[in-house]
Formats: structure tokens, sequence, C-alpha cells
């Protein structure tokens, strides 16, 4: 944030930027030392926040998406306020193991061990437009697998739209070139 530009008194004038570094808690030394985590949910609580947060990640992408995808956890808050703003559907990308029916499903590393994701097979319709969305992009592997999975399902990835990405973990350069939206950029 820069000092010398002064908060507007209009919160509908406020840039995304001085929003997220309003609300946002950080908290330092979590889940380890030397990690200063970011706690978003007093953002998702503030009804101005939420509003502005949800029409940032969608409006660059309005009339290119038939579907938005969210990821365990936060992404289903945030991937539900979208696809209910902007009338369209919703998918869920779950945990593996949380699904009922058949489903696809894609590993990806952690920073120790690996995890995976899984869809329902007949989740998407063929050729349908899906806008992935998801609180934080760190190293990529969960959005780039959930990508995956909205292409083997027979689904196009019409762009990934996070509020914070994380800079120096390479998500982005991760994600093999596709249309990645952050609405901030953080120390990681």
């Amino acid at each position: 944030m820069n000092a010398a530009e002064p908060l507007p008194s209009d919160p509908d004038q406020e840039s995304i930027g001085h929003l997220l570094d309003r609300l946002c808690a950080v908290v330092p030394d979590y889940p380890e030392p030397g990690i200063s985590f970011k706690d978003l949910t007093p953002v998702f609580a503030d009804p101005v926040g939420l509003h502005r947060v949800v029409d940032a990640l969608s409006q660059p992408f309005l009339g290119q998406f038939d579907v938005v995808a969210g990821m365990e956890a936060r992404g289903f808050l945030l991937a539900s306020a979208v696809a209910y703003s902007t009338g369209t559907g919703l998918l869920t990308v779950r945990k593996g193991g949380k699904l009922p029916r058949e489903v696809f499903r894609r590993e990806y590393a952690l920073e120790y061990g690996t995890a995976s994701l899984e869809v329902h097979r007949d989740a998407i319709s063929p050729g349908a437009r899906v806008l992935l969305v998801d609180d934080v992009l760190a190293t990529g592997g969960t959005m780039d697998a959930a990508a995956s999975l909205v292409e083997e399902a027979g689904g196009v990835v019409a762009g990934l739209a996070v509020i914070l990405e994380l800079d120096g973990l390479n998500g982005r350069e991760n994600l093999g070139g596709r249309d990645v939206l952050s609405l901030q950029k953080v120390q990681g």
C-alpha cells in the first residue's frame, strides 16, 4: 500500500488492493515459524469486501464461461458467490474420496507427499467453458490438477481466478500459460 495515497471516503472507489490490505488479517508464524498466513475470512465477512472481490474475480471473464468451479474448501465459498452473481452453474472440485459417484481423479504434489482432487464424471457438459476460482495461488499444484480434471471431463478452461498470488512460488509459471487473474500478489 502506498502511504501517500489516501483511502477514498466511498468504499466502492477503494482499490481492490487497498481493500484486501485493510481487511485481510495477517497471522505471523502460522502454520509454522517464518510463515505469515494471509487470512481472508475477514474479507468474506465484510459485505462490501465480499461483493467487490466476487465482482473483481468474475468481471474480466464475463461472457467467457458457463460454469464456475471451486476447489475445496475456500474455493467453494468464492465459486458459489461468482456463480450466483453471474447466473452460471457451479462445479465443486472435491478432495479425493468425498464424491459418491464415478469420478475423474487427479493426483498432485504437495510439499511433503501427494493429494488428489476429484469431479463427478458427468459433472461437466462437453465443451462447457469453466472458470476456476480459488482463494490463493501458491505453487499451482491444486489449480493445475483442477484444470486437468475439467479438461478430462470434457470442459474447456476459460480462465483461473484467485484473490491472492504468493510471489516467488512460481504458481503462474506452473500453469502452462493458462489465463490467470490474481487480485493481489503478496510475499509467499
